[in-house]
């Protein structure tokens, strides 16, 4: 898999499907749509302040709450690359892999707001921009190729063709 570089947007503990994509736009079917909404819950500008490939940062239980898949779309659509935090709540985990949306737990990890992260999948390390490096878990072999593929349907579509 390769690198990702991107910004850091940080954001507290027990982050929720709510804060990540708010209930009332649950009616939305379209993808385009859903992003338009990522993070309003806690921040009703996020979507006007990120790039593509940006990375949110968190504190433990990100992704709390209930399980919709929205919360995941809504961050992969909008452009986030991928997300580090403490801890996620389980079900928020697998729906983000089963999508190909990139979650990495990472216990005293420090970085700042905006500051520029490069993921090395290869090596397991977090690289800051200013220099401090973070090692991660390798992700089995499996979830980096359903990451690769984009998300778990696309791995068996590929893997079937």
């Amino acid at each position: 898999m390769e690198k990702i570089k991107g910004r850091a947007f940080k954001f507290g503990d027990n982050i929720d499907t709510d804060q990540i994509y708010p209930g009332r736009f649950l009616e939305l079917t379209e993808h385009e749509n859903i992003a338009k909404h990522a993070m309003e819950g806690i921040d009703p500008d996020f979507i006007n302040k990120i790039e593509e490939n940006d990375i949110v940062v968190a504190g433990s239980n990100f992704g709390c709450g209930s399980s919709r898949e929205h919360a995941v779309i809504t961050l992969k659509e909008a452009g986030i690359s991928a997300i580090i935090a403490n801890s996620f709540a389980r079900i928020f985990y697998r729906n983000a892999i089963n999508m190909g949306l990139v979650v990495i737990e990472k216990k005293d990890f420090e970085i700042d707001e905006k500051e520029i992260i490069s993921i090395n999948f290869e090596k397991s390390k977090l690289v800051i921009e200013r220099g401090n490096e973070y090692k991660f878990s390798p992700f089995p072999e499996q979830i980096l190729e359903i990451l690769e593929a984009g998300g778990i349907i696309n791995y068996y579509k590929n893997k079937n063709s």
